[in-house]
């Protein structure tokens, strides 16, 4: 009968679901990989593809244009660290501020800082890209900045504490930058170290 859908009609549109859904996943990840390495003039839609082992047209399915993919790439991949750093603190607050402090650094020195950056840079001088990626950062930065409070349990309601949180990521955001050129990881855990006893003392 016209209109019926069968149980085996279902059953085949759920992997055909699923394939989208995977394929969409590994257009995002390459994307957040290209822009990490070849910055943003070096990624187009069919690098990417070509990367995600998908056809150009498959790409433009799901994102019809270049700033649909890359936006879209940086806010999934940027959930997905949120998620794993939660996943570092099931209990939520940490007794540890050192290794939250340290958590929070990691999350700008990997490729999806880099290919943040480079997104970044490019909607500086993009018009039609640059009201999405502030959109996209303000967005991510609210997050970043209530995964902070909650895990190192501070009360903003208290004179500075704010702006206490605040200014955590952004020496994180700093230390990121200077990742860029060089690793300097011992320098790095001490200016972590540094901060933590700077947060025990000032979230008294």
């Amino acid at each position: 009968m016209g209109g019926v859908t069968t149980i085996g009609d279902r059953a085949e549109r759920r992997p055909k679901q699923d394939r989208s859904r995977a394929t969409r996943q590994r257009l995002l990840e390459a994307a957040v990989s290209c822009l990490a390495e070849h910055g943003w003039a070096g990624s187009t839609v069919t690098v990417v593809a070509e990367r995600a082992g998908v056809s150009r047209g498959a790409a433009q399915h799901h994102f019809p244009t270049r700033e649909d993919l890359f936006t879209a790439a940086v806010e999934y991949v940027a959930e997905e660290r949120s998620t794993a750093l939660r996943a570092l603190f099931p209990e939520g607050a940490a007794d540890d501020r050192r290794a939250v402090v340290s958590a929070l650094v990691d999350l700008y020195t990997g490729p999806l800082f880099r290919a943040a950056l480079h997104l970044w840079v490019a909607a500086s001088n993009e018009e039609q890209l640059r009201p999405r990626v502030t959109e996209l950062e303000a967005r991510v930065g609210r997050e970043t900045h209530r995964i902070a409070v909650e895990l190192l349990a501070a009360d903003e309601k208290k004179p500075g504490v704010r702006e206490t949180v605040q200014g955590l990521l952004d020496m994180a955001r700093g230390l990121g930058l200077a990742n860029l050129l060089t690793d300097d990881h011992a320098r790095r855990e001490k200016v972590v170290e540094q901060w933590a006893v700077l947060l025990d003392e000032a979230l008294l």
